[in-house]
């Protein structure tokens, strides 16, 4: 049996999939990705794993090389003949589908991204958008053996309720879970208080508020240290610019130690952990890690990080895009150390008792073997 993971980008499914790849080739399954070109798939070498490129812009509508990256979907998927394709993000999701039927794959799951705030945004143009989104995958999302993977509840009712699948194709698989044996709850750190924010630099994950933030708080508190952790991303519309953030750093504002490897010993030696994010969350990884260091949380009250922060129980959630607010929790987590502690503690037992890493890849091998056995 092959199993074809499709993807935007190699180090994606590295840092989300690589778990479940790993599982399938003990289970001797033959394990492929498609990516797009020059995402670091090199690693994939390195990891004995096999990879096709595609053209696949996250952010382009040129319609000619759109369907490009159609036509070479088909082409890989006739030519590899997978017994399941795993389509992960929105393009490999609408497009690999369609070329699956096309292509005759016995059987496909779909990972949508994060889209509670398609579903939950007011006015007219997010009416017009949610229609097309819609539209979209209602036209999209047809097989005759499909299942698709929600991270979160309130983007799984979104489907269900827009009627875009039916209930027996839908499957709830929390996020690409966590090593609760690398991250670890530990101790504070001695020091001054740190707050950390994980993410790719971009505007919709809240980092300029965050940046916003630190500001207010440093009137207050000058000492306590405010750090961002990520890289920019050119190929994303929301990417901040380097020029930035370098000036927030000039400026003394926060410390933006880039892209790291060791991610675990960076939350170990925060405080707490902050994601105001606005945009599509399924359920953030960076959430994920952090409870399962048993710190203490602080995200914006949007759907993906509401499973993992709850208010006043594993965290502090705030309205999105609102600076005034996050200072706010900024500053009463900061000079609680008892709050932190408490919130803290929950937020392992959360993680331990639904985020890890082994659950995630049980679910999911769950749903390839009641497809394949279709």
């Amino acid at each position: 049996m092959k199993i074809l993971f499709v993807v935007n980008e190699a180090k994606f499914f590295l840092s989300h999939r690589l778990p479940i790849a790993e599982e399938a080739s003990s289970r001797g399954y033959e394990v492929m990705v498609a990516c797009g070109e020059g995402t670091g798939e090199q690693k994939l070498v390195a990891l004995n794993i096999k990879y096709r490129t595609l053209p696949l812009s996250r952010s382009g509508i040129n319609p000619m090389e759109e369907l490009r990256t159609f036509r070479t979907l088909l082409k890989i998927y006739r030519e590899e003949r997978p017994d399941l394709v795993h389509h992960i993000t929105i393009k490999p999701v609408l497009y690999g589908t369609a070329a699956a039927r096309w292509s005759k794959v016995p059987a496909v799951v779909n990972a949508v991204p994060g889209m509670g705030f398609i579903f939950t945004r007011r006015g007219q143009i997010a009416a017009l958008r949610r229609s097309f989104v819609n539209l979209g995958y209602r036209i999209a999302l047809s097989h005759s053996n499909m299942r698709v993977i929600f991270q979160n509840i309130e983007d799984m009712r979104g489907f269900l309720g827009h009627a875009i699948i039916g209930r027996h194709q839908a499957a709830l698989i929390r996020g690409a879970g966590v090593d609760l044996n690398l991250f670890r709850s530990t101790p504070e750190p001695a020091g001054h208080i740190t707050f950390v924010l994980v993410a790719r630099m971009l505007r919709d994950k809240g980092v300029r508020e965050f940046a916003e933030a630190a500001e207010i708080v440093k009137e207050q508190y000058p000492e306590w240290r405010f750090r961002l952790v990520g890289e920019v991303d050119p190929g994303n519309p929301s990417s901040l610019c380097k020029e930035e953030i370098d000036a927030w750093q000039t400026r003394g504002v926060v410390e933006w130690l880039g892209q790291r490897d060791d991610v675990e010993l960076v939350i170990a030696a925060a405080h707490v952990v902050c994601l105001p994010s606005y945009g599509g969350e399924g359920l953030p990884k960076a959430l994920l890690e952090g409870a399962a260091s048993g710190r203490a949380m602080i995200a914006s009250d949007i759907p993906g990080c509401r499973e993992v922060v709850r208010d006043e129980v594993t965290g502090i959630t705030v309205p999105p895009r609102d600076a005034k607010a996050l200072a706010q929790a900024m500053l009463r987590l900061g000079e609680d150390p008892p709050l932190r502690a408490r919130l803290g503690r929950s937020a392992r037992q959360k993680a331990e008792a639904v985020f890890s890493v082994e659950d995630v890849v049980r679910h999911t091998f769950l749903v390839y073997e009641e497809l394949l056995a279709t």
